[in-house]
């Protein structure tokens, strides 16, 4: 009974954890919330035992608004430009890659993600993964030595949208929003995941 218990606890979290992309802003989070996130990550593999993933944790405005402006969202949603004021992110964490101790970070990095992101879920927030940002930006705004990759910037925050999973159709896997600015989530089938049983 147990790991069934186990299992559909994860299970919630998975489906809970989307990319949320408008927010309560004046719900702040407090840093040490974000270091426990971070913290998490100390358990995951990683590759040769290397760790070479480091993170910047923000939750100051001032920060926020210089962030923000170096972001792009939903590439999907082609006439919506981000989040208005009001809905923004309230914190953010940026990961980092340090090339002095390893270049090969693609592993530690999807597990890191999914890690930091199941840990805000658990803890009542939200978050999205954004990679199309302009990083010499957020390189100089934070400092960042040219030995650290920056591999993404993850907006956290308390979500303030609905996201509806469906299954995909017409092959069609854009997500898109409705007249009510619910968001819908095209995913794959089982069956289609699944290229071979036996």
């Amino acid at each position: 009974m147990k790991v069934q218990e186990v299992e559909l606890k994860l299970k919630e979290l998975l489906i809970k954890n989307r990319s949320y992309r408008r927010f309560y802003q004046e719900e702040k989070i407090d840093m040490q919330d974000l270091k426990d996130m971070i913290s998490n990550v100390r358990f995951i593999p990683s590759a040769a035992n290397l760790q070479p993933l480091e993170f910047i944790l923000v939750n100051d405005e001032t920060l926020n608004n210089a962030i923000f402006k170096n972001l792009k969202w939903a590439g999907y949603l082609k006439d919506w430009n981000g989040p208005d004021r009001g809905e923004r992110p309230a914190s953010y964490i940026i990961v980092l890659g340090n090339k002095e101790i390893s270049s090969y970070i693609d592993l530690d990095f999807g597990i890191a993600l999914q890690t930091i992101l199941l840990s805000a879920v658990e803890m009542g927030y939200g978050g999205c993964t954004i990679v199309s940002f302009n990083k010499d930006n957020i390189r100089d705004i934070f400092k960042i030595p040219e030995h650290y990759d920056i591999l993404c910037v993850i907006a956290i925050g308390k979500p303030k949208e609905k996201i509806v999973l469906e299954d995909v159709k017409d092959n069609d896997i854009k997500y898109w929003r409705d007249e009510n600015q619910v968001h819908h989530v095209p995913k794959r089938t089982l069956n289609d995941l699944i290229f071979k049983s036996g």
